[in-house]
Parts: structure tokens; C-alpha cells; sequence
């Protein structure tokens, strides 16, 4: 019995040694491929007046991707395909992560308020903020419950702490765009604005994403593989 109950300690401490080692090897990868060199080369790209250039960093970017370990895991092939359909996508949301807030957003209206497990605060606005531009209520809402803000009463903080802002963003993307990667970018575009561009709606949309990635997958050294629009 002794035995036994040695050899399950065993097994469960070399589970938790494996977790803990993959998740440093997956944190390590991202660090390894977004170099100071590849986020700056993003960064420099936006032009006019840029909020952005003075608010986001490559420190907040890893940190907020160390709380989600899985982000860039996989070969090294697909690490890098998936960290390149991100910047891909925030590239296109923030003009090169120029923007912090949405263009005009707090003129529109972004409650929905069938969402009543996500209730809106009539004096708050869930306009586009962030790397990947955190819309509506019940964006704001579970974001803030995951990561532990006020996204209902406090959505402002997505535009006003970077870490949060990054991390709002990392949310998004592991909770609706990461498990269709292996898919293709095409994919990836349907998760994030597919009602919106695909199927003919805004080729020219569509390409600029594209163009985006195919840019980073030339910059990273690996192929876009298949299946690149929608």
C-alpha cells in the first residue's frame, strides 16, 4: 500500500513538473519569435497621430501572454503562424497598433441588451479598445470576469492600463479564434469579423488581413500554409 501510494505522489509531481515545463517552454517560444526587433517593426509602421506608440510595449505584450500559456504553443511552425495571424489582425484593427480607442466609438452603441447576464452601465461605452479593438457588453464583461476587472462599470480600463488591454485581447482571441488556427487564417477572420467581410462582403478587407499575415509568416520564416481567406 505504502508502495502504491508513493508511486501516485510520483506520478502526480511529474505531471505538475510537466505542466510547469511546458508552460515555460511555450512562454519562452512566443519571447523567442517577438523579439524587440519584430515588435517595433510593428509599432514603427503606424503613421499620424499615434497614442499607441507611447502605450503599448513588448514588456506588456508577454506579460499578458504568460497568463495565457497556451497562446503560440505547438510546433514551431504553428507557434509562429499563430503569433503572426495575432499581429495579422491587430495590425489591421489598430493600424499597427496605433490606435488605443475605436474611431468615433463613443458615438455608437455597442449594448446589447438582450445580453442580461452581461447588463450595461447607461453612462459606460463598450466601443473598440485594446490591440484587437474589445467590443460590446458581453465582451466587457466576461473579459473582466476572467481577468478580474470591472469590465462592465470600468470597460475604460481596457484603453488605459496596457497589461489589461493586452490581456483583454489575449482573451478574446484564446476564448474564440485560437482553437480554429490550425484551420488557416481564413478561419481566424471569420472569428473575428467574418458577419462583417467574408463571403464576398469586404474583399478588400479580407486582403489587407491577409496581406498582413503572409508579411509576419515572411518575417518569421515560416509558410502561411493553406486556406488563407474567407
Amino acid at each position: 500500500m505504502a508502495t502504491c501510494k508513493a508511486s501516485k505522489n510520483l506520478l502526480a509531481t511529474l505531471i505538475v513538473l510537466a505542466t510547469i515545463l511546458a508552460t515555460a517552454t511555450a512562454q519562452n517560444a512566443v519571447a523567442d519569435v517577438v523579439t524587440q526587433d519584430f515588435f517595433n517593426g510593428v509599432i514603427n509602421k503606424g503613421t499620424g497621430d499615434c497614442p499607441g506608440k507611447s502605450f503599448y510595449t513588448r514588456d506588456a505584450f508577454l506579460n499578458a501572454a504568460n497568463t495565457y500559456n497556451q497562446f503560440g504553443s505547438g510546433s514551431a511552425e504553428a507557434s509562429k503562424r499563430e503569433i503572426a495571424a495575432f499581429f495579422a489582425h491587430v495590425s489591421h484593427e489598430t493600424g499597427f497598433l496605433c490606435k488605443i480607442d475605436e474611431t468615433g466609438g463613443e458615438n455608437q452603441d455597442y449594448c446589447d441588451k438582450n445580453r442580461t447576464d452581461n447588463p450595461c452601465n447607461p453612462d459606460k461605452k463598450y466601443f473598440g479598445r485594446g490591440p484587437l479593438q474589445l467590443t460590446w457588453n458581453y465582451n466587457y464583461g466576461a473579459a473582466g470576469r476572467a481577468l478580474n476587472f470591472d469590465g462592465l462599470n470600468a470597460p475604460e480600463i481596457v484603453g488605459t492600463d496596457v497589461v489589461v488591454s493586452f490581456k483583454a485581447s489575449f482573451w478574446f482571441w484564446m476564448e474564440n479564434v485560437h482553437g480554429v488556427i490550425s484551420q488557416g487564417f481564413g478561419a481566424t477572420i471569420r472569428k473575428i469579423n467574418g458577419d462583417v467581410e467574408c463571403h464576398g462582403k469586404r474583399p478588400d478587407l479580407v486582403q489587407a488581413r491577409i496581406d498582413y499575415y503572409n508579411d509576419y509568416c515572411n518575417q518569421l520564416g515560416v509558410s502561411p500554409g493553406d486556406n488563407p481567406s474567407c
